[in-house]
């Protein structure tokens, strides 16, 4: 048990004969331990203190389910015939009493399942293949949630690998008690890359309740098919947008499995793209110096990519002059200038205002004889349907990108995820509403 398998001395706490003065006062001891471990269902036989092999004290208290708990599967809850005892007695660790540890044993008999053929008897203080008790496992998940995976075993006397494999567990029951995909009417699907070497997670949004839904190592269209798979066409059939970026392999799979669905264009993307048209510019500009032998005059061009890049309002004073010396000294660039804000513009008004701004963009770009925005009028041309539902919708992707700066942060905090099934477990705990609520929390207790 993690560092902790008692010794053979024991100190007996209590026995069914023997008696306390709780249970002089009608409460027996019993109850009290049966209260502290969080368990139902389930009859406390002793409870006996002993040394550690590490050292300090560890309690064991000896356990067996109540009547209405015995003999089910633990798969599926089914009262089942006996089969045989297979390897005795097992133990699972508890919550700490204060600084001790705790471990309960009990009888771990096999069942024969009509369903599910031959398994462990399921037992009410613990999830099936699981060697730690539900309130420690809902503890473990509701700190590895707030706190780096480390920290969390060292509080809990336990090891990085147990803990994620206790929010595994978590999620996956929790995953089994709700259906996230129900109700789902707009969605934003994006991707993160989680892993070097082009490792991708496909992740779906729910918009009107910010929850991360649906997530899948990939992105391609067959790892897109397999979220409407688990959405059915009915249901498939009652979103009415979904924002995405410009990755056409998204765009060909919503148009196939939810045509009535209103197709919108992430704004962000949008910018960026003019962004990088702007900067494009800047470097071609700087080239042409370098080659007339104008080292000066490019190492300036080099210096103006902050002061063209930024937002108006967030430019410092010597940004600012940096701008109007760009103004007054190179066209081209400034032209590049204002064509990368309009279209910040074009989103900032929306709707048929927008529209007129984004038309005269395009005739703007066409005619600027800057090859990087001609470039991108064509691209924007052929994205044109999908940003007019943009402007009329207001729909963007902010929320998926704040799903994936979380992620971005929680594999930072972890020093990244030995499997795309640990990041996703991980990402629907946080952010996908299936944290658990700490243990025994309900009262509110006053000081």
């Amino acid at each position: 048990m993690d560092g902790h398998t008692p010794s053979l001395f024991w100190v007996p706490v209590f026995g069914r004969r023997q008696g306390s003065q709780l249970e002089k006062d009608g409460v027996r001891t019993s109850t009290v331990v049966r209260v502290l471990l969080g368990v139902e269902h389930t009859v406390v036989e002793s409870v006996e203190a002993g040394q550690a092999a590490g050292g300090g004290v560890v309690l064991v208290v000896r356990v067996r389910p109540d009547r209405s708990a015995r003999s089910r599967c633990s798969r599926c809850h089914r009262r089942c015939k006996g089969y045989d005892q297979e390897d005795g007695r097992r133990r699972w660790r508890g919550l700490d009493f204060g600084t001790v540890a705790v471990v309960v044993e009990a009888e771990a008999p096999r069942v024969r399942c009509r369903v599910h053929g031959v398994v462990v008897a399921a037992v009410p203080w613990a999830r099936a293949k699981s060697r730690f008790t539900r309130d420690f496992e809902d503890t473990a998940a509701w700190l590895a949630a707030h706190a780096p995976g480390s920290v969390v075993a060292e509080l809990l006397r336990t090891t990085w690998r147990s803990v994620s494999s206790v929010v595994t567990r978590v999620v996956a029951e929790a995953s089994g008690r709700v259906d996230r995909l129900a109700g789902l009417r707009r969605i934003g699907i994006d991707e993160i890359a989680f892993r070097k070497g082009h490792r991708y997670l496909t992740t779906v949004v729910d918009h009107d309740t910010g929850r991360l839904v649906w997530a899948a190592e990939g992105r391609n269209s067959q790892t897109l098919g397999r979220f409407f798979d688990a959405l059915g066409a009915v249901r498939a059939g009652q979103l009415t947008h979904v924002s995405a970026d410009g990755a056409e392999w998204i765009h060909t799979v919503v148009r196939a499995r939810a045509p009535q669905a209103l197709l919108c264009l992430d704004p962000y993307h949008v910018v960026a793209w003019a962004t990088t048209a702007l900067d494009e510019v800047r470097r071609g500009i700087t080239a042409e110096l370098k080659a007339a032998g104008r080292k000066d005059a490019a190492a300036a061009v080099a210096g103006t990519r902050w002061a063209l890049v930024r937002n108006p309002a967030d430019l410092s004073a010597t940004q600012r002059g940096t701008l109007a010396s760009v103004k007054d000294t190179n066209r081209r660039l400034y032209t590049g200038y204002l064509l990368k804000e309009q279209m910040r513009a074009v989103f900032e008004a929306k709707g048929e205002h927008g529209r007129a701004l984004l038309a005269g963009w395009l005739a703007w770009a066409r005619r600027s004889r800057l090859p990087a925005f001609t470039k991108l009028a064509k691209t924007v041309t052929r994205f044109l349907p999908i940003l007019r539902n943009t402007l009329d919708h207001g729909l963007s992707n902010a929320r998926s990108e704040a799903t994936h700066t979380h992620l971005r942060v929680l594999t930072r905090r972890s020093y990244g995820f030995h499997s795309p099934e640990a990041l996703i477990a991980m990402a629907m705990l946080t952010r996908g509403g299936l944290c658990p609520a700490l243990p025994g929390r309900t009262a509110q207790l006053s000081t």
